[in-house]
């Protein structure tokens, strides 16, 4: 996550300007010793460009970048805030689950820390009334939808740039702030998470570990949520991220039944992707309903094949 020197760095040169280490130094009242590493960080990262000018002088300036253009626009649209007071790697974090009114607990609780933690990491953003708040529920005003695009792009870069120094052809999927999903394209790549400490394959590449073995057509995709476990209704849930077709709606429906997850468990994690309608039309032909098809969001199995397909596997 990019940190709040970083993010000095990013506001002074907004603008699009070029500037040297002193002089970024002078402007954001960081030493230059601490300027040097930030800058290194970011050009490493890609939000930063380099040229040498006379004397082997560096001068750095914005790179084309989603995290760049993101602050950009926020403070172009903002220019009265003071972002580089207002935001921290924490601020940035909370901020990714206020797309929608949500309570303390449940930030605290998805993000891994106190709700102290979060009430301070929003301090800030009520002080400066970005904040709406009803029946105890806080999400960010419609008005500095930048904001919310800016921390969306720091934390997907971040994951990003993880997952690529292990595998370079991967692509997000899906994350948040603690978690991603992520797609290969090589072998090679697949080899590589399989090796790398905190990734672990699943969509349908995980419904052999559950005793069901599928065809894979291409690289499984991987998990990262470290310290967490996989748990059978997180792989439903990949699944039908991924691709919500039939062939995945009925394989989701296999592993429902061949683990017994509950509805509840199942449906409280579909919530965090978007996927409760869909986790919740699963359970109807599984508690015998094959008939009722009317505004479903997935199309579900005719009887007669999701039973070949129960006794094939054999799912009792």
């Amino acid at each position: 996550m990019i940190s709040k020197a970083g993010l000095a760095v990013l506001d002074a040169l907004s603008a699009g300007r070029e500037a040297t280490p002193e002089e970024l130094a002078a402007e954001t009242g960081y030493s230059r010793e601490h300027l040097y590493d930030v800058l290194d960080e970011l050009l490493a990262a890609g939000l930063l460009t380099e040229t040498r000018g006379s004397s082997n002088q560096r001068r750095v300036r914005l790179a084309e970048h989603p995290v760049a253009e993101a602050y950009r626009t926020l403070q172009s649209e903002f220019s009265h805030v003071d972002w580089t007071e207002v935001l921290s790697p924490a601020t940035l974090r909370v901020c990714w689950y206020l797309d929608r009114p949500r309570h303390i607990a449940d930030i605290a609780d998805r993000l891994g820390i106190t709700r102290q933690g979060v009430h301070s990491a929003l301090s800030p953003l009520k002080h400066r009334a970005l904040l709406s708040r009803s029946d105890s529920k806080y999400t960010l005003h419609n008005e500095v939808s930048p904001l919310l695009a800016f921390a969306r792009a720091t934390v997907e870069h971040e994951h990003r740039a993880r997952v690529r120094e292990i595998a370079p052809s991967a692509t997000i999927a899906w994350c948040d702030p603690n978690r991603s999903l992520v797609r290969v394209q090589t072998a090679e790549d697949t080899d590589a998470l399989q090796a790398a400490p905190d990734w672990e394959m699943t969509g349908l590449g995980r419904f052999a570990a559950y005793g069901l073995q599928f065809f894979l057509a291409g690289e499984p995709p991987f998990w990262y949520a470290p310290d967490e476990d996989l748990t059978p209704a997180e792989v439903v849930c990949h699944t039908l991220l991924l691709d919500s077709g039939s062939r995945q709606v009925s394989y989701s429906m296999l592993l429902i039944e061949a683990e017994d997850i509950d509805q509840e468990t199942l449906v409280e994690t579909a919530r965090w992707y978007d996927l409760k309608p869909t986790v919740k039309a699963l359970y109807r032909p599984l508690q015998g309903d094959f008939d009722r098809t009317d505004d479903l969001p997935v199309i579900l199995p005719k009887k007669d094949e999701y039973m070949a397909l129960r006794e094939q596997y054999g799912i009792s």
